[in-house]
């Protein structure tokens, strides 16, 4: 039995360590924010935080998470609310909608780290989540204009 906490709730977890945290989500407890793209960690549409730092969950092993918290977009604090999600709308940035959970997460992971980002400090965080669509300039008018309003606060 693995423990850990998941949006803020705990959840036992009965299944093989080696199991991916992308399928205990989605498979297990039903969560299905985080996407299958890849399975290899090279499209982001899985992204999630684990201890506040950006993660593919398909590569996170369930055994290595014990004790650990997890935050999916459905865990985030007043989620339509949250200055990037409104910049993201604002910005009408999805258009097929697949990768964009992957993608907000990583996004709030680069503007908890830098703030005021620039241009090149999106794309190289960004750069390892894929969009089919080819969303990435108005991705990156969004993040500037969540990062100015955030910075309003």
């Amino acid at each position: 039995m693995i423990e850990l906490t998941i949006n803020g709730t705990k959840h036992q977890v009965d299944v093989v360590p080696e199991m991916p945290l992308l399928w205990v989500l989605r498979d297990e407890l039903g969560i299905t924010s985080a996407k299958y793209g890849c399975g290899i960690a090279q499209c982001g549409a899985c992204t999630v935080h684990i201890d506040g730092n950006a993660v593919r969950s398909c590569q996170a092993r369930i055994g290595d998470l014990a004790g650990k918290s997890v935050v999916t977009i459905d865990g985030l604090k007043n989620r339509d609310q949250h200055p990037l999600v409104q910049a993201w709308i604002e910005h009408q940035v999805p258009q097929c909608g697949y990768c964009q959970t992957g993608q907000i997460m990583q996004a709030i992971s680069l503007l908890e780290l830098i703030p005021k980002p620039t241009d090149e400090d999106i794309d190289e965080v960004m750069s390892g989540n894929l969009c089919r669509c080819g969303t990435y300039p108005r991705i990156r008018t969004a993040i500037h204009a969540a990062a100015a309003k955030m910075a309003e606060k």
